[in-house]
């Protein structure tokens, strides 16, 4: 994955402030987004995989899930990246595997949801 260079320009900062919010609101480190936000998302990703074949329900969730949860990490990185760093700042390779080792580890809990069957296809908390 290549590096991203941080551009100067008069919007930068606002652009920052924007993406790190939107991440911060994606990324796992509030206790309310899960609820609210990244499982009505990863839900609804699995719901539209689910409706080709139930099967690919549980990991159409969890792939929703890292989605969205890698999503923010990302674009809460480069925010902070735009408002506080100067040009010539990268997001490396490092930062992107540890956005991705903090995704797996709670989408191991959200898969845990899922096997324990607390959360469900649609059609199953009906039978």
């Amino acid at each position: 994955m290549p590096t991203i260079d941080v551009i100067d320009m008069p919007g930068r900062k606002i652009r920052g402030g924007f993406l790190a919010s939107f991440g911060y609101i994606l990324s796992p480190l509030s206790c309310w987004n899960d609820a609210f936000v990244n499982l009505p998302l990863a839900y609804g990703f699995g719901l539209a995989f689910g409706l080709i074949s139930t099967s690919l329900f549980m990991p159409a969730i969890i792939v929703g899930y890292w989605i969205t949860n890698i999503l923010g990490f990302v674009l809460m990185h480069m925010g902070v990246v735009d408002v506080m760093a100067k040009k010539g700042t990268r997001y490396t390779r490092k930062d992107v595997l540890k956005d991705f080792i903090l995704s797996v580890a709670y989408t191991a809990v959200v898969a845990g949801l899922v096997v324990s069957g607390i959360i469900r296809f649609p059609t199953e908390y009906f039978t």
